[in-house]
């Protein structure tokens, strides 16, 4: 892919079949780095980057900044768009966005601290403590009205919306489903972690937050940046397609957020609340 060629969430390539002669047609996830810069009455720094699918872009940054505590609330965020430097590529451009905050929002603090880094594989480096949660205001999550076996089926509810997993196979997915048990919205990425924040960005842009009843399915692991961002997002449930680690467990247990591993057809692990 050349510097000017825009980004996309699928990229078709020709590959090559062992055992077999001549090229055929595939697609790879897209996988492009996302600049998060932050601006107030100062001009924008860069807050962090990620390694994403390109797509929701507005979101996942939206969703970045909620779920790290960086905004108090929905008011903190003016705006957030695009980057419209001339002076970058448009491809460089689509790989940039721009949140103006109000200058006290938390956001312009801890950017002058540090800068963020994160990878398509885990959360944001320092976010590793429960205590992190509670110092900034997280409180026990609202118990949904779902069953367990109501949860143990969401996932399976999702997965026809996986439509760039279907072409690819290579993505991570992220479900919200209201107290009703409808699915809201699907959301897909490379990082499990970013597929989330795109869900909670989608919620912050539509005034649903606190997500209280509202429950999260997501195609892989369940470790703790899951958690602490749907404790983040008032998420009462989350339902992971695969294991949990004991980090997740011990901070759902903390806020009072029911977590299921391992649901796959119909069927599913419960490590929270305690039993």
């Amino acid at each position: 892919m050349t510097s000017d060629q825009p980004v996309s969430a699928a990229t078709r390539i020709r590959v090559s079949k062992t055992g077999k002669p001549g090229t055929v047609e595939d697609y790879v996830v897209g996988e492009e780095p996302l600049e998060i810069r932050v601006e107030s009455s100062e001009p924008a720094r860069q807050l962090a980057i990620t390694m994403r699918t390109p797509g929701h872009d507005i979101e996942l940054g939206a969703g970045f900044l909620w779920s790290e505590g960086l905004l108090r609330s929905r008011e903190d965020l003016i705006g957030i768009t695009t980057c419209k430097d001339k002076t970058l590529t448009l491809r460089e451009q689509e790989n940039v966005i721009v949140a103006r905050v109000r200058d006290e929002a938390p956001a312009i603090e801890r950017t002058m601290d540090r800068r963020f880094t994160m990878s398509s594989a885990c959360g944001v480096c320092g976010s590793t403590q429960i205590d992190d949660l509670r110092h900034r205001g997280c409180g026990n999550v609202v118990p949904t009205l779902f069953t367990d076996e109501q949860l143990a089926l969401l996932p399976d509810q999702m997965r026809p919306k996986q439509k760039v997993f279907d072409k690819t196979g290579g993505l991570h997915a992220a479900g919200l489903f209201d107290p009703a048990g409808n699915l809201v919205v699907v959301r897909e990425d490379v990082g499990r972690h970013n597929a989330v924040d795109k869900i909670v960005g989608y919620a912050l842009m539509h005034d649903l937050l606190p997500l209280t009843g509202y429950a999260l399915a997501i195609s892989g692991r369940g470790g703790y940046e899951i958690i602490q961002k749907a404790v983040s997002a008032g998420i009462g449930a989350v339902v992971a397609v695969s294991a949990p680690t004991s980090l997740a467990v011990e901070t759902a247990r903390e806020f009072g957020l029911t977590l299921l591993g391992f649901a796959r057809n119909g069927s599913a692990t419960k490590y929270s609340p305690a039993q």
